[in-house]
Order: structure tokens, then sequence, then C-alpha cells
């Protein structure tokens, strides 16, 4: 398959109306003919000694198929397609294979692959006939992928599981190979049920990355093997913690839904919760007032002048870097208060002994630190103020993430690091639920406005980026941080919101039909996706009425 998947592929009839595929597949045709699935539908894997987990998500496949239940959405929600449905010719089976030569591997080793080498790229032929349908890869993820949009083809009515847009052949692959979704664990703890949860719904809109920011300040709910009264004294409670048994089911359960793990240890700063095991490592623990030291409450950071310090976090995160198998592995570096180190009388004496600077000093925490877990192979992934704030040496291999604004970027990519688009003026889902300090009746939050779906699906991830320089765009993510979010709330902030940007980073610039993306031709989708997610158990929110849902384009602002 290798040359021809990659090949221009002509569109002789692009349908508007596939509601359903989220994301839109970057070329497609489909005509206009009904089929339903046979009572004996089934999906073969032609693949030799199909792993476990291709397996599974064909089974999962085929669950989803019988369970979902979930009609169109037009008024009648179906009922005009009664009479054709009963005449429609059944699909009995859909087959997938490999191309030739390509090599079997699990779906959760594809996952974890260095980022350039993953491959996602499908083809997926549904005849109009009833003949066999059929995804052919390039690799098992990339037979994931196929089966989640075969998934979305297909509604339900009166027991009956049907498409009207057969024949439908569809070429499809990433525009970017990130497309993630970041989530807080430490601010507020989240059991490995919601997690899976979220992970799930992430598989759904094809995304490849969860970016697990697991401790800050507030806890530190790691359990790490060797360093576990980290976690036993910095987490809420013993129940409010992942063990090496949690963390390594989060880890297969992503893995096996084609998604990497990208875990977050924040350093130097967004550290107090150390404090109480190691209060030796921690300058300003608990100063009072935190706002004059930190950027939230409580105050604390690891003191990075000390090469105790700096040693004792290069074996904490080396033995945490065993427990993820990605090839990433984020150290932060945000906000870090340099008033803390300004008061504190251990870093000064440090400083003023070694005869360094405190910029000398921070850089050579980092290359302590990030030279340990380049070590372990892994990759460093840092915030943006380590690289355009601060004068620290990083490897030429670190990964960016931008996140104070999108105008950042470029003087990133001008320094020749990789990026991950994450800013908060587009990709924030906290953004504008007011001010969570307890003092400030008439408070917004920072990043205020809140950031609504068709701000973040308008994001264009090459701004201000040379075509010379656009090679260092990896993708993006959208990122929620919990100060206000907990289980209860985690569906409704997160979906379908986050579905915007794995369309921006999976289908690119262009709709199939070579026009611009664009939020109008969007919406319709993005309600089927959110629908879908409702028929799983994830409780999103609504984007509109459900009269508007039913009645695409009537609530438009000029319609």
């Amino acid at each position: 398959m290798g040359g021809y998947l990659f090949s221009v592929f002509v569109l002789f009839a692009w349908v508007p109306h596939i509601y359903g595929l989220w994301p839109i597949p970057r070329s497609l045709e489909t005509g206009s003919v009904a089929l339903k699935l046979a009572n004996s539908f089934r999906i073969t894997a032609n693949v030799p000694h199909p792993p476990s987990d291709l397996s599974d998500a064909i089974s999962r496949t085929v669950g989803h198929l019988r369970t979902d239940k979930f009609e169109r959405l037009v008024v009648g929600r179906g009922s005009a397609d009664s009479e054709t449905i009963q005449h429609a010719r059944e699909l009995k089976s859909l087959t997938l294979a490999l191309a030739p030569g390509s090599p079997v591997r699990s779906i959760s080793d594809e996952a974890i692959l260095p980022i350039e080498s993953r491959s996602e790229e499908y083809t997926l032929h549904i005849p109009s006939d009833g003949s066999a349908a059929s995804i052919e890869a390039n690799s098992t993820l990339g037979l994931l992928r196929g089966l989640t949009t075969f998934e979305q083809l297909w509604y339900f009515f009166d027991g009956q599981v049907y498409t009207l847009e057969a024949p439908v052949s569809i070429t499809d692959s990433p525009a970017y190979p990130y497309r993630g979704l970041m989530l807080d664990t430490s601010r507020n703890f989240f059991p490995v049920t919601d997690i899976k949860r979220t992970l799930d719904a992430m598989s759904l809109a094809k995304m490849s990355q969860f970016h697990w920011h697991a401790t800050d300040s507030q806890s530190f709910p790691l359990v790490i093997p060797g360093f576990t009264e980290v976690a036993a004294k910095g987490a809420y409670s013993s129940l409010m913690s992942y063990s090496s048994k949690d963390i390594q089911d989060i880890v297969s359960y992503a893995g096996a839904r084609g998604i990497d793990v990208l875990v977050e240890i924040d350093t130097p700063g967004h550290t107090a919760a150390i404090t109480e095991s190691h209060p030796e490592h921690i300058a300003c623990s608990h100063a009072s007032p935190w706002s004059q030291v930190a950027g939230e409450p409580p105050a604390g950071q690891l003191r990075f002048a000390s090469s105790a310090t700096a040693n004792f976090t290069a074996n904490l995160l080396t033995a945490a870097a065993k427990l993820f198998p990605s090839k990433f592995f984020s150290t932060g570096g945000d906000e870090v208060n340099t008033e803390c180190y300004a008061n504190d009388s251990q870093t000064q004496s440090i400083l003023q002994s070694t005869g360094q600077t405190f910029e000398q000093a921070l850089s050579g925490f980092m290359q302590t630190t990030q030279g340990a877990l380049e070590k372990a192979g892994k990759t460093p992934v840092v915030w943006e103020e380590m690289v355009l704030e601060h004068n620290v040496t990083l490897s030429n291999e670190t990964v960016v993430m931008v996140w104070i604004s999108s105008q950042h970027a470029a003087a990133v990519a001008a320094k020749n690091f990789r990026i991950v688009h994450g800013p908060s003026d587009f990709f924030y889902l906290d953004c504008g639920a007011g001010e969570w300090l307890g003092n400030d009746v008439s408070g917004n939050s920072w990043c205020d406005p809140f950031k609504s779906w068709q701000k973040s699906y308008t994001f264009d991830p090459l701004a201000n980026i040379t075509p010379e320089q656009s090679h260092l765009v990896l993708g993006g993510q959208q990122l929620l941080w919990t100060e206000q979010s907990d289980p209860s709330n985690l569906d409704s902030i997160v979906w379908p919101r986050a579905a915007s940007s794995a369309e921006v980073f999976w289908t690119g610039a262009t709709l199939p039909d070579g026009s611009p993306r664009n939020v109008k031709s969007a919406l319709a989708r993005l309600h089927d996706f959110r629908f879908r997610l409702i028929q799983r158990g994830v409780s999103a929110i609504a984007l509109q009425p459900l009269w508007c849902a039913l009645r695409p384009g009537l609530c438009d602002g000029d319609s």
C-alpha cells in the first residue's frame, strides 16, 4: 500500500452531509446508497498472529455498532429512513489488512514509537453492493484509526444499524502526529475510572497524546518506587494516589486505544507538596503571603542551586521514567518564582559560595535532571519559559510546549526547538469560570474569556511560522487545569470542546473538498460526535438546543 496511500486522491463527489465523521478524513468519496449491517456482521483481521489489543479493538467496534443505538440528528431522528432501510442491501463483513511488508506490532507498541515514526494512515472502502468492506494500513495503529472512522458512519433506527452514504472510500492520515489533551490530577484528584473514560473519548477523536500533569504544589499523587514517601505524605490521602499498578493500568489502557501517555512532574517550581516528605529540598515552603513568592498557594519550590536537591530530583525523575514507556517525559519548568529564591537564605548562600548566578545554577539543575532523563532514553519536554525567559542549556531534542500566548510560538521556532501548541488564548479549557481565590468577589479567571470550541477550531498551527520552520510543529493540545474541576464536571468541561483541536491537528487547514476548515460546516458533525459520546457514557455538554442540532444551519446567526 505504501505508495498509493500518500498519492493524490481525486474527489468525484464530496458529500457535505457526512455528519458523523470527526475528525473529518482528509480525503473521501461517498455515495447515496443505503446499506445496513447484517445480524451476522463480522470483522476479520487478515493479519498474521494479530496482537491481542487489535482483537480487543475489533471486539469494541462490534460492541459499539450494536450498543450505540444512535439515531440520526434529523427531524424525526431517522423515521423517514425506515422504508429505505427495509430494502437496503446488507453488509456482512469488514476485513482488516496490513500492507505487504508491514511489521506486525501491537497497537500499544505502535502508539509509543518516536513521534516521527508513528504510522496512523489508513484506507477504508465500503462498497454499495453489500460485498465486503475493507480497511488497509501500514500498522495496527492505522487499522485502529480506520475502525474508529468506520464506527462513525453508522446510525440506528427501529432495530437496524445503517448508513445512507455507500459507497464510501476514504484515504486518511493525520496532518500532525501530536494531538493531545492535558489533565491536571494534582489540584483535584481523578480516579482511574475517570481517566479511562477520558481516554475512550480521546480515542474516538483520534487523539494521540495524553499529557498527564500528575503533580504540583497542591498534591503529589504518583507513588514512585524508591520514593514512596513523597506520595505517602504529599497526596491528599492514600485513596487519592496512583500506585504503580494504577499507572500501568492507565498506560496500558491508553496504549490499546492508540494513545501515548506523556507524564509531567513539574520542576523546579510547583513542588510544594514535596515539603511534607523532604523539607530540606524546598525553598519558601508555605510562605505567607503566598502571592509574593508563588503563582498560587501553597508556596514552595525546589532548591535547584543545591547539588543534593538536583541529584534527588534526577533520581526521582529516573525512577518515575521507568513507569512510563513513552519516549516523552516532561519536567515542566513554568512559573519559576525568582522572589522565592531571593528570600531563601540557603539558596543565596549556595550561589555566593559557588560564585554562580541564578541562571547558571538553574541551567546546571536542568542539565542534571534532563541529562538523567536522556540517559533513561527519554526526550525532555518543557514549558516555554525555559526557552524564552531563562538562559539555560537544553538538549536540541527538547520539545517545548507553548502556553502563555499563541504569539510565542514563533520565538520558540526561531530557537529551532520542536513545538507543541497549547496556548491559553485558544486551548485552555478552564478559562472563563471566574476567580477561584476565596476573597476576590468580582474577580475573573486570569485567562478570560471562556474558550469556546469555535475559538479553538480557528487555530492556525503555522501562524507566524515560516515554511522552513513548519517541520518543528509537532501538533497541539487542549489543557484542563483543575482548580475548579473534579470528577463531577470533568466530562462537561472537556467534551466536546477538546475534540475541536483534534480535528485542527488531524485534518489540517483544508476540508476534503479543498475549502478552508470552518466553524459553519463543522458544527453539525461536532453535534454528532457529542451525541455519540453521550451514548457511550461521557457526559459531554450540549452545544445548542436539540431543535438546532436536528436542523443544521437554522440556528446560525445569519440563517
